[in-house]
């Protein structure tokens, strides 16, 4: 693996004060595999100098091996090791700020007791004009039961809360939207549906996030079905959009049309599930989706009520073999499974002109390097790699859409007209093997999407 600001550590340093000091500093963590990305020097006390180091590590223990190279210079003094990313998290990463003055007892009476008693007994009167007169106009909840946090697996809600203050703060910086991390300390599906609901009235949306499968499917549906605010569930349904989106534009760059190629996809999770249903609601009419056991098909024993859906809608041919089978001759490959369950070999039986979608982190299902040697287009999940596939893409304008609106509920044709709006993000001169999505930071990907899903939501 490459060094990673994920692991990022600056050492402070007292060194003599000689000219090849700085060089040595730099030259001891490059031979220790490391990345120096930063480098401060200011003067120290009795003819030393204070350096103050940044260098990026592959993992914990790289980072602790170069602190070791940078002790064992000698004359080299180590004062202080500061590992970057905790050091943002400290007090965690977003704030509540009030959006109006309190400076005088004017301000209290009408911001609080006794003027706001008369906004209260305008909503007691007309509780809908709540998405005009408080913050539930432009907020979100974030819910996790922390059964499904990142790679990570069920490490429960503490674990969760910083994932979860990280995507209110996206929410924040790509949408505009106020987001509020809610880590509920349950796994039970009732008591998630219970006391979501019982929390929505302060909310514009729901935000589902990091909710293991099968669990996730039943807590979505029954809250639609209950609220009368737009549920999305980001694990499944960001996912969709963003592939989605990008395999419009994979396709653009090989010439071939989604109804007319045969797409495999490994894993029928939630995100594989929710990226299968809108290729199907794209145009998508021959694909086969592969788990563990092999290829799901009808006559498959010990189907789930999620895996008997999928075969009663996919594999036409009703192929029963494994994965690489299933690849031979297929137009697209989108893994959303598990790192190293193809190989180059199997990416070489692909038809001409093939397309790759690599999504496990952080290893891909196939090396993308091997991957790029034969297909024609090859996206992953990760940001050391072109084409990185991204939810931050797709759910802050979904819901920026939603909240403008004033959306009760979200639609499959919805999150269809979000993908191809992100697609359309990358204009036809700029569309290119290695650019079929946008940044993350582009300035039009939020707005577009937003655009998109009012424009439906409205009608």
């Amino acid at each position: 693996m490459a060094p990673s600001v994920s692991y990022s550590i600056t050492v402070r340093l007292e060194v003599a004060s000689h000219g090849r000091a700085v060089s040595e500093v730099t030259r001891a963590v490059e031979h220790a595999g490391g990345v120096v990305t930063a480098l401060d020097v200011s003067s120290g006390q009795r003819g030393t100098l204070r350096v103050d180091v940044t260098c990026a590590a592959t993992d914990t223990a790289h980072a602790e091996s170069l602190v070791a190279a940078l002790a064992g210079i000698p004359g080299v003094s180590v004062h202080k090791v500061s590992d970057r990313t905790f050091l943002m998290h400290l007090g965690g990463k977003i704030e509540m700020r009030s959006k109006v003055p309190l400076r005088n007892r004017d301000d209290l009476s009408m911001a609080y007791t006794p003027g706001v008693a008369r906004v209260s007994l305008a909503l007691a009167a007309n509780p809908e004009d709540a998405r005009r007169l408080t913050i539930k106009r432009n907020s979100v909840a974030v819910v996790t039961d922390g059964s499904a946090v990142l790679g990570l697996g069920n490490i429960g809600p503490y674990a969760a809360l910083p994932v979860m203050e990280g995507k209110a703060a996206l929410f924040k910086r790509f949408a505009g939207i106020d987001a509020w991390p809610i880590c509920l300390d349950t796994q039970d599906t009732d008591e998630i549906v219970r006391t979501v609901a019982a929390i929505a009235p302060g909310f514009g949306g729901i935000n589902l996030e990091d909710i293991s499968a099968p669990r996730c499917f039943e807590v979505e549906r029954r809250l639609r079905a209950m609220l009368d605010i737009p549920v999305f569930h980001d694990d499944q349904h960001g996912t969709a959009i963003v592939v989605l989106a990008a395999l419009t534009n994979a396709l653009r760059v090989v010439g071939k049309e989604i109804a007319a190629v045969r797409i495999v996809m490994a894993g029928a999770g939630a995100a594989g599930t929710a990226v299968l249903k809108l290729l199907l609601s794209a145009g998508a009419t021959n694909v086969i989706v592969t788990d563990v056991d092999g290829a799901v098909h009808a006559g498959r024993p010990g189907l789930n009520e999620n895996l008997a859906w999928i075969a009663g809608h996919t594999n036409p041919g009703g192929y029963s073999g494994d994965l690489a089978g299933a690849v031979a001759g297929a137009d697209v490959f989108i893994g959303v499974s598990a790192p190293g369950i193809l190989a180059g070999e199997d990416v070489k039986t692909m038809s001409a002109s093939a397309i790759i979608f690599a999504l496990a982190n952080p290893e891909p299902e196939v090396d993308p390097e091997v991957a790029r040697e034969y297909a024609a287009v090859v996206a992953t999940g990760r940001s050391d790699y072109p084409n990185q596939i991204n939810n931050v893409l797709a759910f802050p304008g979904v819901f920026r859409g939603l909240l403008d609106a004033q959306s009760k509920k979200i639609t499959e044709a919805m999150l269809v007209a979000a993908a191809r709006a992100l697609a359309d993000v990358v204009q036809a001169e700029e569309l290119g093997p290695d650019y079929i999505i946008p940044s993350v930071f582009h300035p039009d990907v939020a707005s577009g999407v937003a655009a998109a899903i009012r424009d439906l939501a409205g009608r």
